[in-house]
């Protein structure tokens, strides 16, 4: 099959196409055929050797593991549904480690169309899949693709700061991957939503039933103009030095997680990695509110594997509404 590669860390050159086995699925996994593939920031910092000695990685490798496609083969002896057991063996929140396939939780049938999380490496024309939800009816290869991450994370940090019906919070990056499924997670629970974006995203997330403010100096300001009962918690998933202003308007660094900014507990403020669990469980929940038609998100633009250069390159800019795919 073809697939995506990289052998050495560095820039988006260092990406190139190549011939591989076919991957075979083992006990409790699922193979499919890719149809879109999902880039998140976390592939392109660690194909840059961000990490350094901690990059979790083994060279050569397959990069991203957010995919979607078509079951084309089921492993041996897939279990059911074993609630809280998450990808990696640990806690998943509460989730299942297979997500439910079409019929609620059984093993899935060849031909079903699934969302999920690879084994191995997702940038190529078959993938191994060790977690996945059915794809709702009507939703897009390209569109479900650009889920299982950001939705994950978004959900972890939500439950992490409690949102709860009736409180206000503040999402910062509101229109970036994260930032979009954060926001439409927590006004589907009843939260009134300020988002932070540029100002050509504001129309955008008024469409989500969000609050929209322009981010940078003066944020404080415009935020306590924009919510004048006042700010319950944030939550940052873009950085650039943010989580000093979230502090301000919450009052409570406690009240203020950060994605994006691992300096943030020097001000009292928390910070998630997933490293004190997964929230998979989540990618139901955005399946359902997909179905019920409250919850969407947007494709910036689409790249097939021999372009993925450039689409790394679009997707570390910064400046992406939604998300950057691959399509194999």
């Amino acid at each position: 099959m073809k697939a995506l590669q990289y052998s050495e860390y560095g820039p988006s050159s260092v990406l190139h196409v190549v011939d591989v086995a076919d991957p075979t699925p083992g006990p409790g996994q699922i193979r499919i055929r890719v149809r879109a593939v999902g880039i998140n920031p976390f592939d392109w910092k660690v194909r840059s050797g961000a990490f350094g000695d901690t990059t979790p990685t083994r060279l050569p490798v397959i990069p991203h593991g957010d995919v979607s496609g078509v079951v084309d083969a089921v492993g041996p002896a897939l279990p059911a549904a074993d609630p809280g057991r998450s990808p990696d063996g640990g806690s998943a929140d509460g989730g299942s480690a297979d997500g439910g396939s079409q019929d609620g939780g059984s093993t899935p049938r060849v031909g079903d169309e699934v969302f999920g999380l690879a084994a191995g490496g997702g940038a190529a024309e078959f993938a191994v899949l060790k977690l996945w939800v059915a794809k709702p009816a009507g939703m897009p290869f390209e569109e479900a693709a650009g889920l299982p991450g950001v939705v994950e994370a978004a959900g972890r940090a939500l439950a992490l700061l409690g949102v709860e019906k009736g409180q206000t919070v503040v999402v910062n990056g509101a229109a970036g991957g994260v930032g979009i499924a954060a926001t439409q997670l927590a006004v589907a629970r009843g939260a009134t939503v300020i988002g932070t974006a540029s100002d050509r995203n504001h129309d955008f997330l008024r469409s989500l039933g969000a609050v929209p403010v322009t981010y940078g100096e003066g944020l404080v300001d415009r935020v306590r103009a924009a919510a004048p009962q006042g700010v319950d918690l944030a939550l940052d998933t873009a950085g650039h030095g943010a989580v000093a202003d979230l502090i301000t308007l919450t009052g409570v660094p406690a009240a203020v997680v950060s994605l994006a900014d691992f300096d943030a507990p020097k001000l009292g403020a928390r910070v998630t990695d997933g490293s004190e669990g997964r929230a998979w469980h989540t990618l139901d929940e955005a399946a359902d509110l997909y179905r019920q038609g409250r919850f969407t998100m947007p494709v910036e633009r689409t790249f097939p594997l021999s372009e993925a250069a450039a689409a790394h390159n679009l997707s570390q800019s910064g400046h992406v509404r939604g998300k950057v795919i691959l399509i194999p």
